[in-house]
């Protein structure tokens, strides 16, 4: 079961990371930067954990929906992104993906 907390961390540091990106792309400084490196250093070193256990494909499909659909959230939270309706099917279409996906794989 910790590979799937691993899976999950690995989103959370990697939603983390690329907000800190956004915000070292509009006001560059040490702090941010940092935690752009941490942010995504810590996604890949526990993605790398999840993956002894979760296929590499079912392990990225649901890394990169979540967290695409995780930062289109955070964009749309904190710094005032528009959300379309178009938008949120769109996220709605990658979850429902995601939940494909985790449904129809072998490893458990």
């Amino acid at each position: 079961m910790a590979h799937w907390l691993y899976l999950a961390l690995a989103i959370v540091f990697e939603v983390f990371g690329t907000t800190m990106l956004k915000l070292a792309a509009v006001a560059p400084n040490w702090a941010s930067a940092a935690g752009v490196a941490v942010g995504y250093g810590a996604a890949f070193v526990c993605l790398g954990l999840a993956l002894r256990v979760v296929p590499v494909g079912v392990a990225y499909a649901i890394w990169s929906g979540v967290g695409t659909a995780l930062v289109a959230l955070v964009g749309w939270a904190a710094f005032g992104q528009r959300l379309t309706l178009a938008g949120g099917a769109g996220i709605a279409l990658i979850i429902a993906g995601v939940v494909v996906v985790q449904f129809n794989s072998t490893a458990h």
